[in-house]
């Protein structure tokens, strides 16, 4: 059986680390040779008490198997706060078997509890069964061009 919860920001380091061993298996193939300690800190300030992001994860027989991460942020074109959902993994071992719609209609509910005006997000554009799940919880696709750049 799996659960899905979002994590307390009163979560205790070895449930924070649990949480970066699993986004690894992300990051590894693509993140930079300080992945595991940029994890980390991002996941430390993503708990802090006056943080706008939300960690949600799955856990089986007490492994953690997926996770969601996010942020609320306003929108005037929503008018109000929506979620930017940056990443919903799950490891690949446990693929298939409906984690990642369980996580995702777990961040829903909760979402449609505080009064969250939708959910944004994007993934690959050749990535087709990660836009099934999307389309079959009701996303749609929004035709833009995103920038990014950092400092």
């Amino acid at each position: 059986m799996v659960k899905v919860y979002e994590v307390d920001k009163e979560a205790d380091i070895q449930l924070k680390r649990r949480i970066a061993d699993l986004f690894m298996g992300q990051m590894e193939p693509i993140g930079p040779a300080n992945a595991y300690d940029q994890l980390t800190k991002t996941i430390n300030l993503a708990l802090k008490e006056d943080s706008q992001a939300h960690i949600f994860i799955a856990e089986k027989e007490n492994t953690i198997v997926g996770a969601a991460f996010l942020n609320i942020a306003l929108s005037i074109d929503k008018g109000g706060h929506y979620i930017w959902l940056n990443d919903l993994y799950v490891h690949k071992e446990h693929r298939n078997q409906g984690i990642a719609k369980k996580i995702l209609l777990q961040v829903i509910y909760w979402a449609e509890q505080k009064e969250i005006k939708g959910i944004e997000l994007e993934t690959g554009i050749n990535n087709e069964a990660t836009k099934a799940l999307y389309n079959s919880l009701g996303f749609y696709d929004i035709i833009s061009k995103r920038y990014g750049s950092r400092f």
